[in-house]
């Protein structure tokens, strides 16, 4: 199964009245509350979920968007109208970081048909509705430890982080800038985790045609040749990170759609670089 549907697909399923569960995840880091946006217009039927809130537990040592208590997620994907055998359908702005994150936890809880909105609300071109939506709450029970597109759904902490980064593929998701350590505009410490890759998940994506067109994600072909150059083969287990658990979630599906399965590192770089005492990596070389 793909991890994810194009605004045509989507159209298709609305025309015919098989509309998925439908949630509205718009987010930008540092940037407005993406509810208002929500209310002015969003995907008919589409409920609203915070990431900040929702999605991810209170910022601390763990970094700035840890795993969310699991009774705080069921609570709100049941909110959302998430049951567990109705498909959902996750749209963001256009950019994916947020809408992989919530098919990440959704997949790791263990549902069985989430996919991202390729493109998000860029894409789409139908109509939009206004105001909030309150659907007829879900059933949804979240699972740990259940199967993925291509294996186990994975999260790493940051022992794991740094073994896995030796005995096989650690990829870090942010900029290039900021994996060599010569800006950091948001956490103490600029550089890397010793050992990973640097793979930016902005790389993942091809400009659409078209004017106004937002990225899409590259063909599972092109991922594939893409992480084959970083080093992926076959036999490689593979782990991302990024500055907080966000933007990796967007690799992970990327890997997921080249067939690859690899784990997220949630606390990321956020958690990393906030203990003096974990080792920092800087320059263009693993380290």
């Amino acid at each position: 199964m793909t991890a994810i549907t194009s605004a045509s697909a989507l159209a298709d399923r609305l025309a015919r009245g098989e509309a998925p569960v439908l949630l509205d995840v718009r987010w930008q880091l540092g940037g407005p509350h993406g509810r208002p946006d929500y209310e002015a217009g969003h995907l008919p039927g589409a409920v609203y979920v915070d990431l900040d809130t929702e999605l991810a537990g209170p910022p601390g040592e763990s970094g700035r968007h840890p795993l969310p208590d699991q009774e705080v997620f069921a609570a709100a994907m049941r909110r959302a109208g998430v049951s567990g055998d109705r498909p959902v359908v996750v749209y963001d702005g256009g950019q994916g970081w947020a809408a992989a994150r919530a098919w990440w936890l959704l997949r790791r809880a263990g549902h069985g048909d989430v996919r991202v909105l390729d493109g998000g609300l860029a894409a789409w071109d139908g109509p939009l509705e206004t105001g909030e939506v309150t659907p007829e709450p879900g059933d949804f029970t979240p699972r740990t430890g259940t199967t993925g597109m291509t294996g186990t759904v994975r999260a790493l902490d940051a022992d794991g982080a740094a073994a896995l980064a030796r005995r096989g593929m650690l990829l870090d998701a942010r900029a290039g800038e900021r994996y060599r350590g010569e800006v950091e505009p948001i956490d103490p410490v600029g550089g890397h985790i010793p050992g990973a890759v640097s793979a930016p998940t902005s790389e993942n994506v091809v400009e659409a045609a078209g004017r106004d067109r937002p990225p899409l994600l590259r063909s599972p072909e092109e991922l594939r040749a893409r992480f084959r150059e970083l080093g992926v083969t076959d036999d490689t287990e593979v782990g991302v990170y990024c500055g907080s658990g966000v933007s990796a979630a967007h690799e992970v599906l990327a890997l997921a759609q080249a067939g690859i399965d690899a784990a997220l590192y949630v606390g990321s770089w956020s958690e990393w670089s906030a203990d003096p005492e974990r080792p920092v990596a800087t320059g263009p070389r693993p380290g």
